[in-house]
């Protein structure tokens, strides 16, 4: 059954933007489609109140993968007829080759690719060894004043340089970050759930953006994905394959798809303002909208104890590493 209504917004943090709580992301997703069916999908995020799609230029560190994802999103979004005021963009600043490559040079680049002037926001992450915090807010803030995006979050950074970042942009009048793009989901729940970030959701200094929800394809019945997935932190994957059977039993408790299950527990969480997540077929969209409808059918408490035993990473610290 298709989804007939349109999905709520929440706002992305302080200072953040109204965004729907669904995004589309790009990693493996516009490359993997016939383009006709990207161009469809991208009209019917659209029509039901969810055409916020984070876009990335897949070029260095782990992720220089020569990707043209971009390149076919800007070509597909283009063909949708849709205007630029009609859709969110989010673009990603990586960090592993900065300051060398300037937040400036990756603007230019990423924007280009995709064929727009700017986003609407970015997301800066993903660094191996120490950065200097206070440049990198100086550098965004000033990407910020040229035009190129209005807001920000961090992917995967240690929470003292969140707390530095957040601290040092108060006190220099530049823009903090609004939001963390987190893994999250039922079974990797530490970073968000833990003292770690969840101080500052609890605070209200940050928004939660869910990421990696179903593992890479595995919780949702993928359980061996042929592709390139996230990291596993903390080397739990085997447990989570293992897990997806229970999955299962209490997704067709509720009457739902374990893809609902999962999305339904993240929106449940009071800090999640968006999850994103990689569809590639028009029928995966419209399983990922049921969500909504389960869980204001099923309720945030029986949802939260249903699915309590799934949380596998308890022992996970924020560095990937094991509690004693």
């Amino acid at each position: 059954m298709s989804f007939t209504g349109t999905v709520p917004t929440r706002a992305l943090g302080p200072g953040g933007p109204e965004v729907p709580v669904f995004a589309l992301g790009s990693w493996n997703t516009w490359d993997r489609m016939e383009f006709d069916d990207a161009v469809s999908l991208i009209r019917r995020a659209h029509e039901v109140g969810a055409a916020f799609f984070d876009v990335a230029h897949y070029n260095m560190g782990p992720h220089a993968e020569n990707a043209k994802t971009d390149l076919i999103f800007g070509e597909a979004v283009r063909a949708s007829g849709l205007g630029r005021d009609e859709y969110l963009l989010c673009g990603k600043l990586w960090l592993w080759e900065y300051p060398q490559t300037t937040f400036a040079d990756q603007m230019r680049t990423s924007l280009d690719r995709i064929g727009v002037d700017k986003a609407d926001l970015v997301v800066v992450g993903d660094y191996f060894g120490e950065v200097d915090v206070r440049s990198i807010v100086t550098d965004v803030a000033a990407e910020i004043a040229a035009g190129r995006f209005d807001a920000w979050g961090v992917n995967n950074w240690a929470i003292d340089d969140v707390r530095l970042a957040i601290a040092f942009a108060h006190e220099s009048g530049l823009t903090p970050p609004s939001f963390a793009q987190l893994k999250y989901g039922l079974v990797r729940r530490t970073m968000a759930e833990g003292s770690y970030y969840g101080d500052l959701f609890r605070s209200g200094a940050l928004a939660l953006q869910a990421s990696d929800v179903f593992e890479g394809g595995i919780l949702a019945g993928k359980l061996a994905p042929s592709r390139k997935i996230g990291a596993d932190v903390g080397g739990i994957r085997e447990r989570i394959v293992a897990a997806y059977p229970r999955v299962l039993q209490i997704a067709d408790g509720f009457g739902a798809t374990p893809t609902q299950l999962g999305l339904a527990f993240v929106l449940a969480h009071p800090a999640t303002a968006n999850v994103l997540f990689g569809v590639s077929r028009a029928d995966q969209l419209e399983d990922n909208l049921g969500a909504l409808a389960m869980l204001d059918r099923v309720g945030v408490d029986a949802l939260r104890a249903a699915t309590e035993e799934l949380w596998l990473d308890r022992e996970v610290n924020a560095d990937g590493t094991w509690s004693i």
